[in-house]
């Protein structure tokens, strides 16, 4: 990334040095009882129920969201934040969640690639210290049915060693070009590699949270506000020139009316959006909290230092050719705007008329994490990746080919888990179930009760006896399901034989 940003920082200000990728995640987890975690094999195994009804009452008041966190709870908070900071990891907020038993907490931003370690570090240090309060964490992106799963934001921007973040709006046209120059490349990056960007998420957990009404789609779009909007509209849709000051006189020009003041949109941030900017910052919301950071922020530092060594390019072919410098970026900000604007959506994701829209405009719904992997494997990836020096082909063919391996062996694990707790715990308590209700109804018969007041009990009986019997024989469909899909040639093949 330093190498990719700083030349055109320096087309700003020629002090820049260094340019740093900044993070800032939310990790949202639950907490479940210990002795509530321990009688469910589900939980201890995979992470999520694999069965059970529904509570009654869930999230439906949201008063769980909008209460004082459990003195309990509160403990633990303090405790694993009093460790955190003595391992230089400061947390700064806490807070519940949507979901009851849900909760986040979130540090001060700081480089990506410490951040990436303190986050790694964390999760490991809450696993540890909730078992001194009798809890269990949860990282999993859905562990129960029904309620709002878990997702870790990545809060990405990038800041200069003079201080200067690259994403914060400027107050005068010189700066606000900086700002634009970064801000529309970016988008541009999101573009061109947004099949890249769904791979970097991908995760069986993942797979249960993205576009269930709670979390962004599988669908990579961006979100930046009506005002930038707006801004984008205009400026793909004008012809801008400016006119050059002296060249010694710092860079200034006059663009005054050309270039609008960059004002902070003054609207909600857009919570459906995968990637939405949020004033200063883009926040990468499609992370599972499960995940480790260091793929996503790869994938995003990586794409974005390629089209900035691509605008630069692009401008100094310009310069060369004899154009002034600010309208020749003017041109290629243009120019990116209007091809980048298919990846640009202001409303709700989550909503099916966006699913309709997004295959009209070209835009990818990859649903399934095999699918979402392979993307790591087309030659675009491929020469991105291997292009920067990030990976090596081998190395890219190895991830690809382990990362569906762990795919393949969650889902296994699942489905053994779900056809045990079936066997050992669901069809015994059913069969006991059924033998009391023959009893009865044979008791009811010799006491000469009618068959017609009987109709009720004869008639659950028989619902009973053909719900088990398509138990059953599900259960014998899922082993035979996960046999052959251990029989199959090679990992993708195989983690596609367990997809539900």
């Amino acid at each position: 990334m330093e190498v990719a940003a700083v030349p055109v920082c320096q087309l700003f200000d020629r002090s820049v040095r260094k340019v740093t990728p900044t993070l800032g995640w939310e990790q949202e987890y639950f907490l479940v009882d210990a002795a509530l975690f321990n009688v469910r094999p589900d939980l201890m195994s995979t992470g999520r129920t694999l069965l059970g009804n529904a509570a009654a009452k869930g999230q439906q008041l949201e008063d769980h969201y909008f209460a004082s966190i459990p003195e309990r709870v509160y403990a633990y908070m303090l405790d694993f934040e009093t460790e955190a900071h003595k391992l230089g990891i400061p947390i700064k907020t806490r807070h519940n969640e949507v979901a009851p038993g849900q909760y986040e907490c979130a540090p001060v931003f700081t480089d990506a690639n410490l951040a990436v370690d303190q986050n790694q570090l964390l999760m490991d240090l809450m696993e540890r210290i909730a078992r001194r309060h009798n809890f269990r964490v949860l990282f999993h992106e859905k562990p129960f049915a029904g309620i709002n799963g878990s997702g870790k934001h990545n809060n990405w921007s990038m800041g200069t060693d003079t201080g200067k973040n690259l994403l914060s709006p400027g107050k005068t046209p010189k700066t606000n070009l900086q700002f634009l120059t970064f801000f529309i490349t970016i988008i541009k990056a999101v573009h061109e590699h947004s099949d890249l960007v769904r791979a970097a998420i991908a995760s069986a957990g993942n797979e249960h949270r993205l576009g269930a009404n709670e979390a962004p789609p599988a669908i990579i779009s961006v979100f930046v506000g009506s005002t930038l909007a707006k801004l984008l509209d205009e400026l793909d849709g004008k012809t801008v020139q400016a006119k050059q000051k002296d060249d010694t006189d710092e860079g200034k020009i006059d663009i005054h009316t050309k270039i609008p003041d960059v004002l902070l949109d003054n609207t909600d941030r857009n919570r459906t959006s995968p990637f939405a900017f949020t004033g200063n910052k883009f926040e990468f919301r499609a992370v599972g909290s499960s995940a480790n950071c260091a793929l996503p922020m790869t994938i995003l530092n990586t794409i974005v230092a390629q089209q900035l060594v691509d605008f630069k390019t692009e401008l100094d072919a310009l310069l060369g050719a004899g154009e002034k410098r600010d309208p020749a970026i003017l041109k290629i900000l243009r120019r990116y705007a209007s091809e980048a604007k298919q990846v640009l959506f202001e409303g709700d994701n989550y909503s099916t008329e966006w699913a309709e829209e997004a295959a009209r405009r070209g835009l990818n719904n990859v649903k399934t994490t095999p699918e979402a992997l392979d993307f790591f494997l087309t030659d675009k990836a491929k020469k991105l990746l291997t292009g920067n020096n990030i990976y090596s082909e081998r190395e890219l063919e190895a991830r690809h080919e382990v990362q569906l391996e762990i795919y393949k062996r969650k889902l296994e694990i699942e489905a053994v888990v779900l056809t045990d707790m079936v066997n050992t715990q669901i069809i015994p308590a059913v069969l006991r179930y059924q033998n009391e209700l023959i009893a009865n109804l044979r008791g009811l018969t010799e006491l000469g009760i009618k068959k017609k007041s009987l109709k009720n009990q004869n008639d659950l009986l028989e619902t009973i006896t053909e719900t088990l019997g398509e138990l059953k024989s599900q259960c014998d469909e899922l082993d035979e399901a996960r046999e052959k899909a251990n029989g199959l040639d090679n990992a993708h093949k195989n983690s596609i034989g367990l997809l539900p």
